[in-house]
């Protein structure tokens, strides 16, 4: 195989012949046939496919995987990942590292993670031409990365974002014989229209982007059948659908495993922290307690009911609907109603976190307590596993994808309650694993009627959760390996 740039190289070379041959009909150089500059010129191009496709024992084993956003809240790709290094492949995992991927993409010795960096436009001038130049930087940027590495036998990319990463990624598997594969997760133009506004020439250009480029992947993969239906209708895309599934690693948690989590968020969020004179010759969290004879862990019977949220904060997600539900919730119990404390926890990073946090900060609760963690990709499915109830505000901008979090939820069987958008049935069944609610007086009324008997294991939340006990469904690697998997052995 070439050495790394050496593909760089040729197309330098390749310009440079290209720059003479350009130059032989706009100079009296004295080149009187034109055909010999054609010859030159088509032989170097010749030559730099032939390296660009060189293959070697192991060029039918390599994927690249491809996101253009931090890999670390990226958890669909990074199980991509995971999934095709199981079926001994070598993966490039491409992509921004803003935060700590899950240990497992670290520890994997057929994963080999390849960072850039989110690359800025010019910034002076009109927010259109940074953005042009910045699309511009980023292209640049990304044929770089991805033909100075060795031949991969699939790019398999994810979408939002795939401005500009969809027509380089494809561009690149043309130039080498590669299969590209687009995940769909959603539409990039419907998350600009959020913020823009549908008008907005940026959101049309997105658009029209996207029908042009998506259409020319090998095979597309997507995240509901709804999605499904509406790429075969109005783009002409045969996709398959490969729902999200839990990983293994999302599971009830053990009441040990919930101890020590709850002691090392109490060390930095003191809504975990114990209170009062027991805490003082006991290990004790506000919601678990080791007995200091046998060292066993038990539950509190005094403790708040556990509420969480995961978010990225953006414009999809109005988490003013959850702060208004939890002032009317805060509200009940000052009306005289029997229910518990609350801690709500809502973990994630996003543009608008800091906007959030001056709301929570002004609000006035006395019964309820919020804090806005990070948690390392090994907490989360711990604490999803030892909450009580999960939240969900995800409002899908184009109608047709579904909340990961509320997977992973269903896969710590974590009953939800989830707002209400077009296809969210394929999830979540009303009074089946949680709760679909409209505005933010809905869901304080289901907060009050699942908290009723807390913490009694007896009442809707107690069954909801027996249900989703009952009903588990197939795990990611089942699901991977029944619908990618033949996908990827199709072109080998």
């Amino acid at each position: 195989m070439a050495p790394r740039g050496s593909t760089v190289a040729q197309f330098s070379l390749f310009s440079v012949f290209f720059a003479a041959f350009v130059w032989c009909f706009v100079t009296d150089s004295g080149v009187t046939s034109p055909g010999v500059c054609l010859a030159v010129v088509a032989g170097i191009l010749s030559m730099c496919l032939r390296r660009l496709r060189q293959l070697d024992a192991g060029s039918d084993r390599r994927v690249c995987v491809l996101v253009l956003g931090d890999i670390g809240r990226s958890p669909r790709m990074q199980y991509h990942a995971l999934s095709l290094s199981k079926h001994g492949y070598q993966v490039t995992f491409v992509g921004f590292l803003d935060s700590k991927p899950h240990q497992d993409v670290l520890t994997e010795e057929k994963i080999r993670i390849v960072a850039i960096s989110e690359v800025k436009g010019v910034q002076a001038g009109p927010k259109l031409l940074t953005y042009v130049t910045k699309t511009l930087a980023q292209s640049v940027q990304l044929l770089h990365v991805l033909l100075s590495m060795e031949l991969q036998a699939h790019i398999l990319m994810q979408n939002p974002p795939g401005l500009p990463g969809i027509a380089v990624a494809w561009l690149v598997c043309v130039l080498r014989g590669s299969t590209f594969i687009i995940d769909w997760h959603n539409y990039g133009y419907t998350i600009m229209t959020l913020s823009l506004g549908a008008s907005h020439p940026v959101v049309r250009l997105a658009r029209w982007y996207e029908h042009l480029f998506g259409p020319l992947a090998s095979h597309s993969l997507c995240v509901t059948n709804a999605m499904k239906d509406d790429l075969q209708k109005n783009w002409g895309i045969k996709a398959t659908t490969l729902y999200d599934r839990p990983a293994s690693i999302f599971r009830e948690t053990p009441l040990d495993l919930q101890h020590q989590l709850f002691l090392r968020l109490a060390d930095s969020h003191p809504q975990f922290k114990a209170t009062g004179s027991d805490c003082r010759e006991t290990e004790t969290t506000l919601f678990t307690v080791r007995d200091p004879g046998d060292g066993a862990v038990t539950l509190r019977s005094d403790r708040p009911a556990l509420l969480i949220s995961s978010t990225s904060w953006t414009e999809d997600e109005d988490f003013s609907i959850l702060l208004k539900a939890l002032e009317e919730y805060e509200g009940f119990i000052g009306g005289g109603a029997p229910l518990p404390s609350l801690v709500c926890v809502i973990t994630g990073k996003g543009p608008q976190k800091e906007h959030y946090r001056k709301l929570i900060a002004s609000l006035n609760l006395e019964h309820v307590k919020i804090c806005t963690p990070w948690l390392e990709a090994e907490d989360y499915p711990l604490l999803l596993g030892s909450a009580d109830l999960g939240v969900c505000l995800h409002k899908s901008s184009s109608g047709l994808d579904l909340p990961m979090k509320v997977v992973d939820m269903f896969g710590c069987c974590l009953p939800v309650c989830a707002i209400q958008f077009d296809c969210l049935q394929e999830l979540v069944e009303h009074e089946g694993n949680g709760l679909i609610f409209g505005d933010a007086a809905e869901l304080a009324v289901q907060l009050k009627s699942l908290l009723s008997e807390f913490p009694s294991s007896d009442g809707r939340l107690g069954m909801f959760r027996r249900n989703l006990r009952a009903s588990r469904g197939q795990r990611w690697d089942d699901n991977w390996d029944q619908n990618v998997l033949p996908l990827l052995a199709a072109h080998r």
